[in-house]
């Protein structure tokens, strides 16, 4: 394959796992539950119930749909990229993912910010409303690359077959 056939394998590779990490978080945003929250003073809320699961569960719906994106990623480029254009499209769903992990976490924090700002700052005391979202596990950004390289590595070795390459026959003897 020429250069140029390689790098535009890298920047489809790289294009298209942040614009499923920005498609991720919208996701995020929309199944994951927030806490409920009570203004105390005006600009000042407090959660309602301190032992709520609605952390965890964010976090948790993070972690799936980051895994699962690495999943789709890691399939859809090795049959579309990989095959053809070798490690550098591997480079560009490696980096890509890191970037679609950064950007769903971006895009879902960021999408309810405006509105519990605008609560925070014009409901009178005692008002109750819904957090934004946080991700509280940083650690699980390395899902997205992490489940991608895993989805290339296996697919790579599956298709390699060592022992057709070496020429053993059953017997143990060349």
């Amino acid at each position: 394959m020429p250069v140029k056939g390689r790098l535009a394998a890298f920047a489809a590779a790289l294009t298209g796992s942040a614009v499923l990490g920005a498609a991720a978080g919208l996701i995020w945003a929309a199944v994951a539950p927030r806490a409920l929250l009570q203004e105390v003073a005006h600009g000042e809320a407090q959660v309602v119930n301190p032992e709520s699961s609605a952390f965890v569960a964010a976090d948790g719906l993070f972690c799936l749909i980051v895994a699962l994106g690495g999943v789709v990623t890691g399939l859809a480029g090795y049959w579309l990229l990989v095959r053809r254009a070798g490690w550098i499209a591997t480079a560009g769903l490696v980096l890509g993912a890191v970037a679609a992990a950064l950007l769903a976490l971006w895009t879902g924090e960021n999408i309810g910010v405006g509105t519990y700002n605008h609560l925070l700052a014009a409901s009178p005391p005692g008002t109750f409303f819904r957090a934004s979202l946080s991700l509280g596990a940083k650690s699980v950004l390395v899902f997205w690359p992490g489940f991608t390289s895993l989805v290339v590595l296996i697919a790579e070795y599956g298709r390699r077959r060592p022992d057709a390459e070496v020429g053993w026959e059953v017997g143990g003897a060349p």
